[in-house]
């Protein structure tokens, strides 16, 4: 038996897509982008608390709309993390390009959803440390926890009752790790 193959896309034939906005690009196929209504919500919720921070400190808070094409070893690999922020000065003009931001982001979110794989997930945060991203949040709903990814460092694993920091790529951030979380999440992980 034999399979038909399935035609490849690219990043500008994407672009066009009316409905292109629901998928990544990835070795020419469309990964489809499903985050399931918790993962919204905490997306939602770092992409506020990243807003915050720039109105303060400069720089553009991104949600899970802003696409990346910023993958040298393959140009038309296009991401989406959940949520993302660029520090002021990176991009030109400080403005938010249509299209494509072809810079990587300081840091990069990703939430774990129900229609994930762990090892996409893993892949995912290995691309963004290998463009260059300086920082890599993993958060995960099921146990309230938040796993820290830097280039070349251990990962740090944070529980609901820590404090989640921007280092020195976001001097400054600090948020409880259970603020990203709804509140009736947080009581149901303290039940016995």
């Amino acid at each position: 038996m034999s399979s038909v193959a399935q035609p490849t896309i690219t990043a500008d034939e994407l672009l066009r897509m009316p409905d292109g906005d629901r998928f990544e690009l990835v070795d020419g196929e469309l990964v489809e982008r499903d985050m399931g209504t918790l993962a919204g919500w905490i997306s939602n919720q770092v992409g506020a608390l990243f807003d915050r921070y720039a109105k303060q400190h400069g720089g553009i808070a991104f949600g899970e709309g802003a696409w990346y094409r910023c993958y040298e070893d393959d140009p038309e690999r296009v991401r989406k993390p959940d949520a993302s922020y660029i520090r002021s000065g990176r991009l030109p003009g400080d403005e938010i390009p249509e299209g494509y931001i072809t810079i990587s982001p300081d840091v990069a979110v990703e939430v774990i959803s129900p229609s994930d794989t762990y090892r996409d997930v893993e892949a995912k945060v290995a691309e963004y440390l290998d463009a260059g991203v300086p920082l890599v949040w993993l958060i995960n709903p099921d146990n309230q926890s938040v796993r820290v990814f830097r280039a070349g460092q251990r990962v740090v694993q944070l529980r609901a009752t820590d404090e989640l920091t921007g280092d020195d790529v976001l001097p400054g951030f600090r948020c409880p790790v259970a603020e990203l979380f709804p509140p009736q999440t947080a009581a149901k992980s303290k039940a016995p």
